[in-house]
C-alpha cells in the first residue's frame, strides 16, 4: 500500500509549499478549482512517514493501493556542478554514479537520491548555498572551522562542509523523517556518524541549542523563521564567522535583512536567482 499524506492551503502559500519539497518527486501541488485554495500530497511508502507529516502540518493521511507509484514518477534530473568544487547528482549506487566519479574525478561527486526531504540541489536556494559555502571554504583553507547546518534536509550542505574542510558538523531539522534521509545521505557519502564530530539530529531552532559556535553557519529556512530565530542564530554564530542565509523570497528579503542587522549583523549584496534570494553576513 502507498499512504497519502494530504493538507488544503490557501493559494498565498504556494511558494512556501513549493520550497519545503522542492526536489520531492513523491510531492504534488495542484491549484484547486476557483484559484484561491491549493492541495499538498506527498506520497508515502509507510504509514509511519505520512502520519510524521500530518503531525507537523496538520492535514488528513489516507491509504491507496501500490502501484510502484516512487519508481513511476521519479525522474533523476542531469548532475549539478557547484563552482570547479562538487557535482550533485539523484544518481544513487550504481554503474551510472561510478561512471560520474569517473568522469568527475577532480570533483566531489555527492549522491543524493531524491526522497521525502527538501535539498536535492538544483533548487535555487540550495545550489545557492552550495556556491557561498565553497566560496567560504576556499576563503578559509588551511584554518580550523566549524559547521552548523540549519534546516539540513537532505543533509547535502553538511556533506558538503565536511568534504570541503570543516573539522566539526551540527546538522538539525525539526523534520524527523528528513533527518532519517539526511543520515542515510551522510553514510552514503562517506560521513560516519558514529565520529564523534558528525551529530545529525532532530531540534526545533526556537528550542535546540548547539554544542558549540560556528564560525560557518548556514540557515536555509523559511522567512519567517529567519526572522524570529535571528537573535538565537547571531548568538551561534562565531565572532569571526560567516551566516548564509537563503529559502528567502526577494519580497521578503528586507525583513530578514532589517532582522539580522538588529543583531549587529552586516550582510553583502545579496544573490538573487529567479524569486529566491540567498545572502551571506558577518557580525559587525
Amino acid at each position: 500500500m502507498i499512504w497519502v499524506w494530504s493538507k488544503l492551503s490557501s493559494v498565498k502559500w504556494m511558494d512556501a509549499w513549493e520550497e519545503r519539497f522542492y526536489g520531492n518527486q513523491n510531492a504534488v501541488i495542484t491549484l484547486m478549482k476557483g484559484g484561491a485554495n491549493l492541495r499538498v500530497e506527498v506520497y508515502n511508502e509507510t504509514q509511519e512517514e505520512a502520519e510524521k507529516l500530518r503531525e507537523y502540518w496538520g492535514g488528513s493521511v489516507r491509504k491507496i493501493a501500490q502501484e510502484n507509484w516512487v519508481a513511476k514518477s521519479a525522474v533523476v534530473k542531469p548532475p549539478l556542478k557547484i563552482r570547479s568544487e562538487i557535482v550533485v547528482t539523484m544518481e544513487g549506487d550504481g554503474p551510472k554514479l561510478d561512471q560520474l566519479r569517473e568522469d568527475f574525478s577532480d570533483r566531489l561527486v555527492i549522491s543524493v537520491p531524491p526522497e521525502m526531504a527538501f535539498g536535492t540541489g538544483d533548487h535555487p536556494t540550495t545550489a545557492n548555498c552550495l556556491r557561498l559555502l565553497v566560496d567560504e571554504a576556499h576563503r578559509r583553507k588551511g584554518t580550523d572551522w566549524n559547521f552548523l547546518d540549519l534546516g539540513t534536509g537532505s543533509g547535502l550542505l553538511a556533506i558538503a562542509a565536511r568534504h570541503l574542510g570543516a573539522l566539526a558538523i551540527d546538522a538539525v531539522d525539526y523534520d524527523e523523517a528528513a533527518i532519517l534521509v539526511a543520515r542515510r545521505n551522510c553514510e552514503r557519502n562517506g560521513l560516519s556518524l558514529e565520529d564523534e564530530s558528525v551529530k545529525v539530529e532532530v531540534g526545533d531552532v526556537f528550542e535546540w541549542e548547539p554544542a558549540r559556535q560556528a564560525e560557518v553557519l548556514i540557515a536555509n529556512l523559511f522567512s519567517d523563521v529567519l526572522i524570529a530565530a535571528m537573535p538565537r542564530i547571531a548568538k551561534w554564530l562565531q565572532a569571526e564567522g560567516t551566516l548564509i542565509v537563503s529559502g528567502i523570497l526577494n519580497a521578503q528579503w528586507p525583513a530578514v535583512r532589517e532582522a539580522g542587522e538588529k543583531e549587529g549583523l552586516v550582510f553583502g549584496e545579496p544573490v538573487q536567482r529567479g524569486k529566491w534570494t540567498t545572502a551571506q553576513g558577518r557580525h559587525g
